[in-house]
């Protein structure tokens, strides 16, 4: 028997997960790690957290299948994206904490950007908007405001990755600065036609080449571990930022397949195959992974409070003291009494592309109550979700005929019956919850010959629930042009 294990390196938390050939959890742990907001729309890591959250769930997930590093065909790693680190190359120290991908605070720079008429040029070469959400304003800010960052940048002596690229480096001691198409995609310095970093782009923000990691594609034998790290060394064989890992654990390997996220943010992607198509309707191109050297595209939509609305439930009003509690406090009640909650925390995503946005709750009376709150915030989840996939819609020439699911949401049924009834479509839910993972784990596992082709992995994939529409095309439009109307009240706040 073949095992693999699997990096889980989310926003909230990390994860490993220990898979067979069969694609089976053999061993799982998980551990949160402290989330830093030093003011309104910026949220930050410490990197250490992220390593060693990882690397304690590592040896964990290892425990529980009682199996040592020796016995792994693989490692493969998946991750929260666009978040941004800087390290020194000498002493594997931080510059600073890492900036994460909800953070705001590249707004302005973005926005002189556009004004000076760039954005076109970053959209044909990169796929994507000039938005604070993407890697390089993030970059470009820590080499502004970090002492010395950007003369020790220009020196050579520094070293700048998204997560993929520090855990890599830790595990290796050093010896590996490395990423994947996928995460180099979700840069804004990327050029996913040519699948090399753009000299033009990185000019025009002042990064410096030296500070970038070598792209390889998704499944690559990229290295191995340091022995010291588990006990024997280990095969690096799979990375890919966390949205393409769960594409490819769906096993929407081909056009006009789609699968939608619900973690701390919800992130759908559409297979597009070899082609990169643009959208007219607020989406983004991204490099999907890429599991050989063939260019393999999506189009993404992402909203970036999706399961994170009920931490703020949990933490923020306390109105349930587990996140597991909510499915029941927002069933106590038939609908949402009318209030509509918009969780624009830290800005809007697809379609909207507002930084300047923030939460809102609309439509309360003396009625409301806690259980109607909390409705109204599975049903925004589902309705920042649906809106995306009217994007695609407008976007693909391929139908859309299902949705899979997945993600720690994806449990809960009131929000997939709920979603299914705006989409009018049937969303489908697999067995296997941890498709981010798998997806790391299959791209590992291809490198190290534990499966023989995608094909092999998609006739692994097993169904666990269908949702089907309920409610008429009619109705669900009206409950969308009621959300669209108090999306329009919250836009453009925080200016």
């Amino acid at each position: 028997m073949a095992y693999i294990l699997a990096l889980d390196q989310g926003t909230t938390s990390s994860r490993a997960i220990v898979f067979d050939q069969d694609s089976t959890v053999r061993g799982m742990a998980q551990r949160e790690f402290r989330q830093i907001y030093p003011q309104s729309g910026w949220v930050e890591h410490d990197p250490y957290d992220i390593w060693q959250s990882q690397l304690d769930t590592a040896r964990e997930a290892l425990a529980k299948a009682g199996i040592a590093a020796a016995d792994l065909a693989a490692l493969g790693i998946t991750n929260q994206r666009e978040t941004t680190l800087v390290w020194e190359r000498a002493s594997g120290r931080p510059v600073y904490n890492a900036i994460v991908w909800q953070d705001r605070r590249g707004a302005a720079l973005c926005a002189q950007l556009k004004a000076d008429g760039h954005e076109n040029m970053f959209r044909s070469r990169t796929g994507l908007t000039l938005d604070p959400y993407f890697s390089a304003s993030k970059l470009a800010w820590i080499l502004e405001h970090v002492p010395g960052a950007r003369a020790r940048a220009e020196a050579g002596e520094l070293a700048f990755g998204t997560v993929d690229s520090w855990l890599v480096w830790q595990l290796t001691s050093g010896r590996l600065h490395v990423t994947d198409v996928s995460n180099a995609s979700r840069t804004l310095l990327f050029d996913i036609h040519r699948n090399a970093w753009d000299e033009q782009l990185l000019a025009l923000l002042r990064i410096p080449r030296a500070l970038l990691p070598e792209v390889q594609p998704s499944a690559w034998r990229y290295g191995e571990t340091d022995a010291a790290i588990f006990g024997s060394s280990v095969m690096i064989g799979g990375i890919a930022g966390d949205q393409q890992a769960a594409l490819f654990g769906q096993a929407c390997h081909h056009p006009g397949m789609a699968k939608n996220t619900y973690g701390t943010g919800c992130f759908m992607l559409l297979a597009t195959g070899t082609e990169a198509k643009t959208s007219s309707h607020g989406l983004i191109t991204t490099a999907a992974a890429q599991p050989d050297a063939t260019p393999s595209y999506a189009l993404e939509g992402s909203v970036f409070i999706g399961g994170a609305v009920v931490q703020w439930l949990r933490d923020g009003l306390g109105l349930i003291k587990n996140s597991s509690e909510v499915t029941a406090l927002a069933e106590s009640v038939p609908d949402s009494g009318g209030v509509v909650f918009v969780p624009a925390f830290t800005g809007l995503g697809a379609p909207y592309w507002d930084p300047h946005a923030r939460g809102g709750l609309l439509g309360l009376n003396r009625a409301t109550s806690g259980a109607h709150i909390a409705r109204a915030a599975v049903e925004a989840i589902a309705f920042q979700s649906a809106e995306l996939l009217v994007a695609m819609r407008a976007d693909a020439a391929d139908a859309l005929t299902e949705l899979r699911v997945d993600g720690g949401a994806a449990i809960n049924d009131l929000l997939l019956q709920f979603q299914a009834d705006l989409l009018g479509i049937p969303v489908v839910r697999p067995k296997t919850f941890e498709t981010t993972a798998l997806g790391a784990a299959h791209l590992a596992g291809l490198s190290a010959g534990v499966w023989s082709g995608v094909e092999a992995l998609e006739a692994a994939w097993q169904l666990d629930r269908v949702f089907e529409p309920r409610i008429s095309r009619d109705a669900a439009e009206d409950r969308m042009a009621h959300w669209r109307k108090a999306v329009s009240r919250v836009g453009d706040w925080e200016k």
